[in-house]
């Protein structure tokens, strides 16, 4: 009879310790796994970019793009293409594959980045035009422990 009290106690032990190990193995693919955190500063810029806070999602570029396009005009002409332009009513957005990717350029001739990922994005705005939809390639890399945002400039 004693005996059966502790295998009781062992099975109730190695269930716990397996759960527990569930458990991480999750969040750490969930959370660090470098695929997830490149879709989620890309869902953080989009999320921003359909509220029009155009300044938040230029803060999530790379330092390449912030030197390509400064600031201010990234603000005035997003706000102008999608509010002037388009006529945007409301947008959506879904992101439709990852892939990971070696050595990639953002334009011909510059210096390789050794890892992004490529996150193709599917955008779709309602407006004057009817329903308008842009699929991009959205580039995402690790700079300093900070994923940030490039865009494909090759011709």
């Amino acid at each position: 009879m004693r005996n059966r009290g502790v295998r009781g106690i062992h099975i109730i032990i190695l269930s716990s310790i397996l759960a527990c190990m569930i458990i991480v193995i999750f969040v750490f693919f969930t959370f660090f796994y470098p695929e997830n955190r490149a879709e989620e500063v890309v869902e953080k810029f989009y999320d921003y970019e359909i509220n029009g806070l155009f300044s938040e999602s230029w803060e999530l570029f790379h330092p390449l793009m912030k030197e390509k396009i400064p600031k201010g005009e990234y603000i005035q002409e997003r706000a102008g293409f999608l509010v002037n332009h388009l006529e945007v009513t409301t947008s959506n957005y879904s992101i439709e594959d990852t892939k990971k990717l070696e050595n990639w350029q953002m334009e011909a001739g510059a210096e390789g980045i050794p890892e992004v990922f490529k996150v193709l994005v599917s955008q779709e705005f309602n407006g004057k035009y009817g329903k308008v939809t842009i699929k991009q390639n959205v580039y995402v890399t690790d700079v300093d422990g900070e994923w940030k945002i490039l865009w494909d400039y090759k011709e």
